[in-house]
């Protein structure tokens, strides 16, 4: 038995998908008013025991843990709007606090948790980071980066109290999923032509790949060790114009220097106000997006003999190829 939190989430679907065709029992955490994602096919879904609990009541999740032999802790709030600081310490710090405690508490054989490259940092000069890296608040951080770093730390504690655990921490994650939420969002934004690209540099990730690694890195006797999962580092434009391409659609051609993303930033705060609607754009984001890192995946490759990386550009090649048929599906 297999117990997934975050499984209608974009990253954990994907997990749940390739725990079902691996042919594990597997049980999924859910919220009263979560539904089941359109971008996995429901004949997976009904494959699921689904636990309707809440990572913030532990006594819920005592019961959605009984029984359950590995667990994999991939729900979280990824948010870059200061608006959602609050809720995102809470359920990323105090969320996973509970999840280690009562897997501590309940013997759990074997504990996976999905953290970020977020919890390990980011450059602004171009650096190579790897796993060694270590933390530094006064760099490139933001409130999503420091509740995915203090959630790490709840984990190492666990493994220190004797958790068998590893950590696993994929950069931007790419793929098909809800083009209103997380980095799906980038997809969207290409879908409408959106005119500005960034001078950054970061790492990507296709979504199918970072869950076989999740499932590869549980089959394993591998512990307390943590892990980038990282295909390639791409400038953002690059990202952009392959997202472009493949959706047949206008590459963006105007660079968004520092001082105008400082513009930008404050005035979809403004917009916002007036509005009521929410903006992916804020100053953290704005400032990571100029950011230049490189992660280094060597670890996971050595760790992994015969996993190999799906080419970014197949993987956006071939999300772009699934949202075009969602839209036609869902405008026919």
């Amino acid at each position: 038995m297999v117990l997934v939190t975050g499984g209608t989430g974009f990253l954990g679907a994907y997990i749940i998908r390739e725990l079902v065709q691996q042919g594990y029992k597997v049980r999924a955490i859910r919220r009263k008013e979560s539904n089941t994602p359109f971008f996995i096919s429901p004949t997976v879904f009904e494959q699921i025991e689904w636990f309707t609990a809440d990572i913030l009541d532990v006594v819920s999740l005592t019961e959605a843990m009984q029984g359950a032999d590995t667990v994999i802790h991939s729900a979280a709030k990824v948010s870059y709007n200061p608006d959602d600081k609050k809720e995102m310490y809470q359920i990323n710090i105090d969320g996973t606090t509970n999840m280690v405690n009562v897997a501590l508490e309940l013997g759990t054989r074997r504990f996976v948790y999905i953290s970020s490259v977020a919890a390990v940092g980011r450059t602004l000069n171009g650096e190579h980071i790897d796993e060694e890296k270590e933390w530094d608040e006064k760099q490139v951080s933001s409130h999503y980066s420091m509740s995915k770093h203090k959630a790490e730390m709840e984990v190492w504690r666990a493994i220190g109290e004797g958790l068998n655990a590893v950590i696993l921490n994929p950069s931007t994650i790419l793929g098909y999923g809800n083009w209103h939420e997380s980095s799906c969002a980038i997809f969207k934004s290409v879908w409408e032509e959106f005119p500005y690209y960034t001078s950054g540099i970061n790492g990507f990730v296709a979504v199918e790949d970072v869950a076989t690694a999740t499932i590869r890195l549980m089959q394993s006797d591998i512990q307390a060790e943590r892990f980038l999962i990282s295909a390639d580092n791409w400038p953002y434009r690059q990202v952009f114009d392959t997202i472009a391409d493949g959706f047949q659609k206008k590459h963006p051609s105007r660079p968004v220097t520092p001082f105008l993303a400082a513009v930008a930033w404050r005035y979809e705060k403004l917009k916002t106000v007036f509005t009521g609607k929410r903006s992916l754009l804020s100053k953290e984001s704005a400032r990571i997006a100029q950011t230049k890192t490189f992660y280094n995946n060597s670890k996971l490759l050595a760790a992994l003999p015969g996993f190999s990386f799906t080419p970014l550009a197949a993987a956006i090649h071939s999300a772009c190829a699934h949202y075009m048929q969602h839209l036609f599906e869902t405008n026919a």
